[in-house]
């Protein structure tokens, strides 16, 4: 049966738009390029780095205590990223506030821990890790690409560590603009047509996963039926050739008397 590659599990896989997980972060960093940009790497390292340490540590976590655990190995990651952003990126530690703090109890580190990394390989969970990152960037992108476009009229990008503006695109004129997509109900509307999109795309992929699963089941079937017939067919030539020897040995000592 086929398997979704790498850039197809981005898409299969989502933790945002498919998985729902980590919503409440999206909707307050999506307003611009530079959060979203910046909420996406933080993440990013910190699932990697958590789902690498956690899985190599597997073996020696109490099963009763494990949950604690993650959140300290969690907590640890983020404390460490959110002091390097504030050392290093200080604009960017200002624009996303609390958010960054809140990175301990996203849903998406803490059951990828669970689910995959507490129960996997390091080399898997890495895997994992990436895949469930990226989705989570090409998530965090769509969002802030369309609310940016429709709430501030194009899109703008500025260096993490230096603040300098590294491009600035503006295509509708003030009048033609929605301010309500940097409001919480354009980030939810915004995330209702990403969603329904992305599940579309997963229910079509499902639907032709099941009738490959279909048509190699009837496979099979007739193959099976073939092999029984050819079995049969084969069991009654032998029976035959059988009867046809029998018969001729029956009938040798006449003829050699004659």
């Amino acid at each position: 049966m086929k398997k979704p590659n790498f850039w197809q599990s981005l898409i299969l896989e989502n933790p945002l738009f498919i998985q729902y997980l980590g919503v409440c972060a999206v909707l307050g960093v999506t307003t611009s390029l530079d959060n979203a940009l910046g909420m996406s790497v933080i993440v990013l390292i910190v699932l990697l780095c958590s789902n690498v340490l956690i899985s190599a540590l597997r073996k020696f976590i109490p099963n009763e205590i494990r949950i604690p655990v993650f959140i300290v190995v969690i907590a640890t990651f983020v404390s460490v990223a959110e002091m390097l952003v504030k050392a290093f990126a200080p604009i960017l530690y200002d624009n996303m506030g609390s958010f960054i703090a809140l990175v301990v109890v996203n849903c998406i580190i803490l059951g990828r821990a669970e689910a995959c990394a507490s129960k996997s390989t390091i080399g898997e969970s890495a895997k994992d890790a990436l895949v469930q990152g990226l989705g989570y960037a090409i998530a965090q992108f769509s969002m802030s690409i369309i609310r940016s476009f429709f709430g501030n009229g194009g899109w703008s990008l500025s260096n993490p560590f230096t603040g300098k503006q590294i491009f600035e695109l503006t295509i509708l004129p003030e009048s033609l603009r929605l301010g309500f997509f940097t409001k919480a109900m354009g980030g939810f509307l915004t995330f209702g047509i990403l969603a329904a999109l992305f599940t579309g795309y997963k229910n079509r992929w499902d639907d032709a996963r099941k009738e490959e699963l279909k048509q190699e089941r009837i496979k099979a079937a007739l193959k099976m039926k073939a092999e029984r017939e050819a079995a049969k067919a084969a069991k009654l030539a032998a029976e035959q050739k059988a009867k046809e020897e029998a018969e001729k040995a029956a009938n040798t000592p006449a003829e050699v008397a004659a």
